[in-house]
């Protein structure tokens, strides 16, 4: 053997060395999960038994109003499964050809009233939300929480003046929270989040616009497996008693 086809050699088996050692193994698999805010404590929760359940299989989350993430997928955004807070986004994302299957239901939510700990500004009612200098906030309209929040104004006749209208429930929360308004209309498993740190007021005509979660497998999805496999714990027994904690109702 000549020099030239030794040296090839072993610069043949040093390559293959190096490419072991710089860890170009199969990736180690992932899914991404698109979800309502409102769903982030109680995903992190069902997404660590998840891990339990399936060593090895990473979730990546991106949290985000519904409309925001039906928006994303419409445009191209990659992910492996969608829960929407409620129907009608998640019908913008069937209707571009993007779920595997039908989207199923498994949780549901109802809006309530939060203020400042102590409710100050005495706080009693949705209509007393039109009080004179009451700082309020709530959900923009496209989103599910402010789609209900509008819908409540429709049914009662009462029309709110917020200061601001928010991306999603999240930050309505937060402005509650931080001082920077005197109340806001979220969720009741954001209010129960936020435990007392604020004061929840509830009031009956929310349940006139309860909001209804599905879940679904979208089509093309880079981990369908894994994926099936979280939608299969998030609207199994063990999934439904994490969002029950949280405060969710039966779909």
């Amino acid at each position: 053997m000549g020099r030239s086809q030794v040296l090839c050699g072993a610069a043949a088996v040093m390559l293959a060395a190096g490419l072991t050692g710089c860890g170009l193994q199969p990736a180690a698999p992932s899914i991404t999960v698109f979800a309502a805010a409102s769903l982030e404590p109680a995903f992190t929760e069902i997404a660590q038994q998840f891990k339990t359940d399936n060593p090895g299989v990473e979730v990546a989350f991106n949290f985000a109003g519904s409309s925001d993430l039906a928006t994303q997928l419409t445009q191209g955004a990659r992910a492996d499964v969608f829960a929407s807070a409620n129907a009608a986004q998640m019908e913008k994302v069937s209707q571009a050809g993007l779920l595997d299957d039908a989207a199923v239901p498994f949780a549901s939510n109802t809006l309530v009233i939060v203020t400042a700990p102590g409710n100050p500004h005495r706080v009693r009612s949705f209509a007393d939300l039109t009080a004179p200098g009451l700082a309020v906030v709530v959900c923009q309209t496209p989103v599910p929480c402010g789609a209900a929040t509008h819908k409540v104004q429709a049914a009662t006749g009462v029309t709110l003046h917020p200061v601001s209208e928010e991306p999603d429930v999240t930050d309505v929360l937060n402005k509650v929270t931080t001082g920077q308004a005197d109340a806001g209309v979220v969720y009741r498993t954001d209010a129960q989040y936020a435990g007392d740190k604020v004061a929840t007021v509830e009031f009956p005509e929310a349940s006139d616009a309860v909001n209804t979660y599905p879940i679904v497998l979208l089509r093309q999805a880079p981990s369908p497996g894994p994926a099936r496999a979280f939608v299969d714990l998030v609207t199994g027994e063990a999934g439904q008693k994490v969002l029950h904690a949280a405060g969710f109702g039966k779909p």
